[in-house]
């Protein structure tokens, strides 16, 4: 006969109820109870239940759906619950782009200081650049994004620097999703033109946004690269057409993909040409 109380088990011995309704409380319930199996080795039901102060059917529900997106796992062998692959790649994501902003810090400083003009850094996500820092020029008249800026792949520099560098069939699908809306006279607003232009940016190493997303702005921009050799975002300069004119675009480019590449390897990326 047992004389040690037994755990729990990882799932109630009968659950038949019906799904809670989607609310901001479940939510909150929910995150609750994924930062309680972070935080331990390998949780029971019971335990989960008693940190966080809600019946057992309750966390259940919630963990199950967790489990749904990967951000719990369940061991049926002791029947505890852990962490899941999911959480991590998220934390990775965080600690990735964290680790990218602070170190190109030192270079678009360095950038701005050579060029005169605005230095940014900006993340592909799946449908979009992402502005997520920015060293401001301290002329009076200056390009400025908002960190958190969204920009369209086919209308940004950065955008455009990281198309250049993914297979036509990955380009394709980007487009094909999120379409090629037209913000000016200037923008690549059909597959033939941008196809060239994409080429031309592969082969130089550097891709110009040319007033094709604000008129009388002008962007320079190259890819920043992961381990993997894949574009994660990119480097840029901007500025008034009037400074950033088309002569000095042969100064600026190799100045502005010499930083792209010193950023992919601060950050341990493998550069592409």
């Amino acid at each position: 006969m047992e004389t040690n109380e037994k755990r729990q088990r990882g799932r109630p011995r009968s659950f038949n109820g019906p799904a809670e309704a989607a609310s901001v409380q479940s939510l909150d319930r929910a995150l609750r109870i994924l930062a309680i199996v972070a935080e331990g080795s390998g949780l029971s039901l019971s335990e989960i239940s008693a940190q966080s102060g809600l019946a057992a059917s309750t966390v259940y529900r919630m963990l199950t759906t967790l489990e749904n997106h990967g951000m719990v796992e369940f061991d049926t062998s002791d029947q505890l619950w852990s962490i899941g692959v999911e959480t991590y790649r998220m934390g990775a994501a965080f600690l990735r782009r964290r680790k990218l902003v602070d170190r190109a810090r030192i270079v678009m400083q360095e950038l701005m200081e050579k060029t005169g003009e605005t230095a940014n850094l900006g993340v592909a996500e799946d449908d979009c650049v992402v502005f997520v820092s920015q060293v401001e020029t301290h002329q009076a008249i200056r390009a400025f994004f908002r960190p958190g800026t969204r920009s369209p792949f086919h209308a940004s520099g950065i955008g455009k620097a990281v198309l250049a560098h993914l297979e036509p069939e990955r380009v394709g699908a980007i487009l094909r999703k999120v379409g090629l809306q037209r913000y000016t006279d200037n923008t690549l607003s059909d597959i033939s033109s941008l196809a060239h232009d994409l080429a031309a940016t592969k082969h130089r190493g550097w891709s110009v946004d040319d007033e094709e997303r604000h008129p009388g702005m002008r962007c320079v921009a190259a890819a920043i690269f992961n381990e993997y050799g894949e574009p994660i975002g990119g480097v840029s300069v901007s500025g008034p057409t009037v400074r950033v004119t088309p002569d000095r675009l042969a100064e600026i480019g190799p100045l502005v993909r010499d930083a792209a590449i010193q950023v992919t390897k601060m950050i341990g990326g493998v550069a592409v040409s």
